[in-house]
């Protein structure tokens, strides 16, 4: 599957290339002076929005923006060349975005900032892990040592996002220092707002009744349960491409909910609810409720037309936190 994936990222690489190069007189002889910041994902798009707020002729746009999971996004030719002319390309990183190094290869803009999140958090980025009851992936048949899968959800985690914002704020200054001081007023005052909602996070937690969440789903909020010191069970892991959980699966998340004497049961957005039932339905605690929390994993265009912010999403799960501790 992965050699797949590998020739077809290499098909559109020279698509873009080509398209790009039958281009490139035309935009050499373009007045541009805006600053042009391409993201991958919703919230560092977010952020980078509340960045720039207020600066005139800058560009933010998001590459992953019709609902697809960053986990099985393909870029077209369109999005390379738009990285390739960028002032400040901003992705994740990890295996899901190994298409993204790629992509910059042949850029336009010899003074272009790239940068990976995951690499930026250094020994904060965590390794995916198998807890207890969790199925496991099927093992793909392929030579070679083993390397290690990154978690790449880092962004539900509001102290990495305190941190990548600064990190954000300093590559903007870069590419454009006459605009400096009002970067970092707008920085400064969004992290304000991040480490309150941080705060808020840590006192629903210490007053919290039990500090196990159970996920009838997969598991992408292993940074925000970690930064709280919130145990969890849940049926798959965050990158997990399985959607069917096994009959041991279901039998140990049943028991654990007995056991725990836990009230609810987590699911993501946007998907079913049917592993949620059978877990209920399966255990001894048939009043249990289903609760979603959001992991900005499938935001569309038309759900930025609406207004939504990362801070927004963030306190929303505060609210369903609120209820699966208590």
């Amino acid at each position: 599957m992965k050699k797949i994936v590998s020739v077809f990222l290499c098909l559109v690489l020279l698509i873009g290339s080509i398209i790009l190069a039958s281009c490139s007189d035309e935009q050499n002889g373009k007045k541009n002076a805006e600053i042009k910041i391409v993201t991958t994902i919703f919230p560092i798009y977010d952020w980078v929005k509340n960045i720039t707020e207020g600066v005139d002729g800058v560009e933010v746009s998001m590459l992953i923006n019709s609902g697809a999971d960053l986990h099985s996004f393909q870029p077209s030719a369109d999005d390379i060349i738009s990285i390739q002319t960028s002032d400040v390309f901003i992705y994740v990183g990890g295996e899901s975005d190994e298409w993204a190094e790629d992509a910059t290869e042949n850029s336009q803009n010899e003074k272009q900032r790239t940068l990976n999140l995951l690499e930026l958090l250094g020994d904060s980025a965590k390794e995916e892990e198998l807890v207890e009851g969790m199925q496991g992936e099927e093992e793909e048949d392929e030579e070679g040592e083993e390397e290690a899968e990154y978690d790449e959800h880092i962004w539900l985690s509001l102290k990495n996002a305190d941190e990548l914002v600064e990190e954000i704020t300093e590559a903007i200054c870069e590419v454009d220092s006459k605009n400096s001081d009002a970067y970092k007023a707008n920085a400064k005052a969004y992290e304000e707002k991040l480490e309150a909602l941080d705060d808020e996070y840590e006192s629903c937690v210490s007053s919290a009744k039990t500090k196990t969440l159970l996920f009838g789903d997969r598991f992408p909020f292993r940074y925000l349960t970690d930064d709280y010191d919130i145990d969890y069970y849940a049926a798959f892991i965050g990158c997990s491409a399985e959607t069917e959980a096994s009959f041991e699966t279901v039998s140990f998340l049943a028991k654990k909910l007995d056991e725990l004497s836990l009230k609810y049961v987590i699911t993501l957005e946007g998907t079913e609810h049917k592993l949620a039932e059978t877990i209920i339905n399966s255990s001894k605690s048939k009043n249990a409720k289903i609760l979603t929390m959001n992991s900005m994993q499938s935001i569309t265009a038309d759900d930025l037309k609406n207004n939504i912010s990362y801070l927004g999403i963030m306190q929303e799960n505060l609210e369903t936190l609120k209820t699966a501790l208590n």
